[in-house]
């Protein structure tokens, strides 16, 4: 559990290595999650902890982010808020986020910017509220969700919004992916300091069954190669590994998810 200025965010496990993410405050028993692709551990959450749910958030189409939502609709005695993208045939949003810069959280009094990051779908959309990032997956730690319907321009775009919030944002991704993902860090900068600390780091956390997010935006930005495509070190391993002179950061991008794909 961590506490983010005026909530908290726990994560509920789901699946293989998904959270859904709970956002409550201090003095309510109204919560809010994020992407529950799995209703019966949000509701057995809920039941265990004497909560209510007040809303969802939705980051994108995929079924692991969207397939408890019309159990959780149905389970609960009043109606909810449901946020999502309107561009991604999603069912049950109540709110559907087309080009508002932020929504309001109101049964907790909270305000949500909306980030547009098109890339690992078309419609992918993230949630910043006060200094939590929601971002599905987009950004993970240590690595990016796969370009299954965007480019690699939309995706690099969708990374340096991200890249640009303020350097102790807590990120918030959907997946336990990190230790996979620093291992794959690690083959394309070996001689990364910050990275190597931050792997055994990680190592420790889930050797203990603990979660290694949220990550914050200052981690992010010196271990994950996919917010280091302008750097020296990610550029030569991209060359060394695909024997060609690249200097674009786009190009670089791509490369680097068809190589991080193939690992």
């Amino acid at each position: 559990m961590s506490t983010a200025s005026t909530f908290t965010v726990t994560p509920i496990s789901a699946f293989d290595d998904n959270y859904i993410w709970v956002i409550s405050t201090p003095h309510s028993s109204l919560v809010y999650v994020v992407d529950p692709g799995d209703a019966n551990v949000v509701i057995e959450y809920l039941q265990a902890n004497k909560l209510t749910l007040a809303g969802i958030l939705i980051t994108h189409h995929h079924h692991d982010h969207t397939g408890g939502v019309s159990a959780l609709i149905d389970h609960s005695p009043t109606q909810i808020e449901v946020f999502g993208p309107s561009n991604e045939n999603i069912a049950n949003i109540s709110h559907p986020i087309t080009e508002q810069t932020h929504v309001e959280l109101q049964a907790l009094g909270l305000t949500a910017a909306i980030f547009y990051l098109p890339g690992h779908t078309l419609g992918h959309i993230a949630y910043h509220i006060q200094d939590a990032l929601f971002c599905g997956d987009t950004l993970f730690s240590g690595g990016c969700g796969r370009l299954f319907e965007g480019n690699p321009s939309q995706l690099y775009h969708s990374l340096q919004s991200l890249a640009n919030l303020p350097s102790n944002t807590r990120v918030y991704c959907a997946h336990e992916y990190t230790l996979a993902n620093l291992k794959f860090a690690m083959k394309v900068e070996p001689d990364n300091a910050a990275l190597i600390n931050y792997y055994k780091h990680c190592q420790t956390l889930r050797a203990n069954s603990q979660a290694t997010l949220p990550s914050n935006i200052k981690t992010e930005l010196e271990i994950n190669p996919f917010l280091r495509c302008h750097t020296p070190d990610v550029i030569n391993a991209i060359n060394l590994h695909f024997t060609q002179e690249t200097k674009d950061v786009v190009t670089t991008l791509g490369l680097l998810r068809q190589w991080k794909d193939k690992a």
